[in-house]
């Protein structure tokens, strides 16, 4: 490979020289190894595109290899393309049409084998430092060691068209395009269900009664852990606050294939006392009351939040969407030490009742997953950071059907989902805030507007993952086959931009929505070069 030579000056004025290879030309990048990158990438290596798919860790697939087996899609039938491809596919894996509860290593599986089919060229372990752009055009990203970040050459990576497939929306943020994170008040977009929500009468609260105080009835001794000592703002008010995040948990009760819980470093038995008291309170000893246990293939779980205190560690999550990439390690290090600790708690601890503490004793953690990273998963459930604020905002209005568009290049169906966004005390006793589940509609359209940046901003760039909606009506888009839906979308009208040379604004939708509709799976359709 050529190299080129680049001369540096430090400061004793001693000169050195160091080698850079040269970077390759590529006519799309898609930076994020979530299950939208990989399809987003498949589609466009099958259109004829060359293609660099980076994945900042060493994880393909996002959250769709990363414990949700239980898929959350509201209608199937608004699956399309290699979306459904991808649930065909784990389908033929258990040996029927189609499967839409699965195991984390069926849909690594299944990812790898798109990878492996079109030869597409992946970056590990590489994330972004910066993002170089002439005018309104990207004309390169700098890649940095995610494991060692001061370790030099960085990499440079030019392409035609960018598409940002992460849950976060670094590269949208770096190429300065416009967004928001956290909750817009009801007013900006004349919604019902944004901003602060108190539900008195959800799944996801603490009954009535439960005290908030390390000594009950004494506010002088001091909150809980995981209680915020914040004001609870008036319903629909807007703020900078995101809902919680946790880990979709695989455990199985196979002994041939069972790892015990055990006690975890950074065990703090404190974080869990609001839920002795809620055990207290409501007397409930089945696992189902406090963790939504849902059982997948081959003995396995995907497990999720539940009620008012479970895997969801709310408040903690905040900074999460702007902060710098060693602040979110210890994000996420500080969600997977209370994951570990809530399991090994419920088994162990004397003061939870027995029959609790004997059911998930049955349960392990799998060794014949995440063999690579402790045998659990390396993906936290990242359900919202930034949103990109785009040619057009997704709101309610949308989900509802009270304003319909025309550009659709997807479709969603799940009901408008926010999970808590914060723990409060509200008249003496402890309260979840942020929780919405408001369903009922039928399925509608996404704007390809909605996956493109506003005109002025960012002519190469589609970001189908962090897309432009507001903060409930994303609650409702957020779901991986979606995410795999419009991944596909932003491959196509990236590899139509670069045909047409014109910017992604400025592509022909009707086309695009053609070429869609035309196959449902692109790897059956279109020639593979």
């Amino acid at each position: 490979m050529k190299k080129i030579l680049l001369l540096l000056f430090i400061a004793n004025l001693n000169i050195f020289w160091i080698e850079l290879p040269k970077s390759p030309q590529y006519d799309i990048c898609v930076y994020g190894g979530t299950s939208a990158g990989v399809i987003a990438a498949y589609s466009a290596k099958m259109l004829g595109k060359t293609v660099v798919l980076i994945v900042p860790d060493n994880h393909v697939g996002g959250l769709s290899s990363g414990g949700l087996g239980q898929t959350d899609i509201g209608n199937k039938n608004v699956i399309t393309g290699l979306a459904r491809d991808f649930y065909r596919r784990l389908g033929s894996y258990y040996g029927r049409l189609e499967a839409w509860q699965f195991e984390p290593k069926a849909a690594s599986k299944v990812f790898s084998d798109y990878i492996a089919e079109a030869k597409i060229p992946i970056i590990y372990s590489k994330r972004l430092q910066g993002v170089t752009k002439e005018g309104e055009w990207i004309k390169s990203i700098t890649l940095e060691d995610s494991k060692n970040p001061d370790k030099v050459p960085h990499q440079l990576v030019f392409a035609r068209m960018f598409i940002d497939c992460t849950y976060e929306g670094d590269l949208m943020a770096q190429a300065r395009v416009s967004y928001t994170v956290g909750r817009e008040a009801n007013t900006l977009y004349g919604e019902t269900y944004n901003g602060v929500q108190l539900a008195k009468d959800k799944m996801n609260q603490f009954p009535d009664g439960i005290d908030p105080y390390k000594k009950p009835g004494d506010p002088s001794s001091g909150l809980l852990w995981g209680i915020s000592n914040g004001m609870l703002a008036p319903q629909g008010s807007g703020d900078k606050r995101v809902q919680t995040y946790n880990y979709r948990i695989c455990l199985t009760d196979n002994p041939r294939n069972l790892i015990p819980i055990t006690r975890p470093a950074n065990y703090d038995s404190t974080r869990y006392e609001l839920l002795l008291r809620l055990m207290k309170q409501t007397g409930d000893t089945t696992l189902n009351y406090y963790f939504t246990w849902s059982i997948m293939p081959n003995q396995k779980t995907d497990i999720n939040n539940e009620n008012g205190f479970s895997t969801d560690m709310i408040g903690m999550n905040w900074d999460y969407p702007e902060a710098s990439y060693a602040e979110r390690e210890k994000i996420i290090a500080s969600h997977t030490d209370y994951t570990k600790g809530l399991l090994y708690f419920v088994g162990h601890d004397p003061r939870v009742p027995e029959e609790l503490r004997c059911q998930i004793l049955q349960w392990g953690y799998p060794k014949d997953e995440y063999t690579k990273t402790g045998n659990i998963t390396p993906q936290l459930y990242i359900r919202e950071a930034r949103r990109m604020i785009g040619e057009y905002v997704m709101t309610e209005h949308n989900c509802t059907g009270k304003e319909i568009v025309s550009d659709a290049v997807g479709m969603a169906a799940y009901t408008m989902d926010s999970h808590n966004v914060q723990r409060i005390v509200v008249n003496g006793m402890v309260k979840n805030e942020g929780d919405v589940q408001i369903g009922g509609f039928p399925p509608y359209p996404i704007s390809y507007r909605s996956i493109t940046p506003k005109r002025g901003e960012c002519k190469n760039l589609l970001v189908p993952v962090c897309l432009s909606a507001s903060h409930i009506a994303y609650g409702s888009i957020r779901m991986e086959p979606v995410f795999m839906v419009l991944g596909q979308s932003a491959a196509m009208a990236a590899s139509m931009a670069i045909d047409e040379n014109v910017p992604v604004q400025n592509i022909n939708v009707k086309k695009l929505q053609e070429k869609l509709s035309a196959d449902p799976f692109l790897d059956k359709s279109l020639p593979k070069k």
